[in-house]
């Protein structure tokens, strides 16, 4: 017996594609809805802005300040019996504002025979210490970081501070780019006896 076989029809135009829905506008659809959208083809991209010199100024000077409370608190957590008062404040540099210094601490020591007073710094370029007025002197544009201690007359938190430049020519007691050396040399700058000099010489 034959097998009939039934044919089905089907709607050709079931084969073309969907007409693409019309984007409602984000305003629009939040009116409608309640809804904010997320997708970030919604929103306008983010307008670039030039920041002024004083901008700049400000956050090199919060950055600088912020990684010279953590140098502080490093360096009194190594001995109890050498402890440095907190005297952190930052600059930026006339002209390179996105370069400057902090001040970490500031004490007093001997050196040599010599009674001193001494400041210790860090900043984010490289240079070289001057031996006049001009203390940074040929600054170089790559980025760095560099440590280093001067002898001073003056309380270092005021404008009237000076480099005491009688101590080895130019004042500078150290310098180096080595975060661990410059905290074993602020360390030894604030030992008070020899013991604790060696202790620190063999970190």
């Amino acid at each position: 017996m034959a097998t009939k076989t039934r044919l089905r029809y089907f709607d050709a135009s079931a084969l073309k594609p969907a007409a693409p829905k019309a984007k409602t506008a984000s305003h629009s659809e939040f009116l409608r809805t309640g809804r904010i959208s997320r997708q970030r083809e919604d929103w306008l991209p983010t307008e670039k802005r030039y920041l002024t010199y004083e901008e700049v100024a400000e956050r090199t000077e919060k950055k600088l300040a912020a990684a010279g409370e953590k140098t502080h608190e490093r360096i009194n957590a190594v001995h109890r019996s050498i402890q440095f008062p907190k005297i952190v404040f930052s600059r930026s540099l006339d002209e390179r504002p996105h370069l400057g210094y902090c001040h970490v601490t500031a004490s007093s020591t001997h050196f040599g025979h010599l009674p001193i007073s001494w400041s210790f710094y860090m900043c984010n370029f490289l240079s070289e210490i001057g031996e006049a007025e001009q203390f940074f002197e040929r600054i170089r544009n790559d980025y760095g970081r560099m440590y280093f201690a001067v002898a001073i007359e003056g309380e270092p938190e005021t404008r009237g501070v000076r480099v005491n430049r009688a101590v080895r020519g130019n004042g500078v007691l150290f310098k180096t780019t080595d975060p661990q050396e410059a905290l074993k040399n602020v360390l030894l700058l604030g030992a008070h006896n020899n013991m604790l000099r060696e202790i620190i010489k063999r970190m």
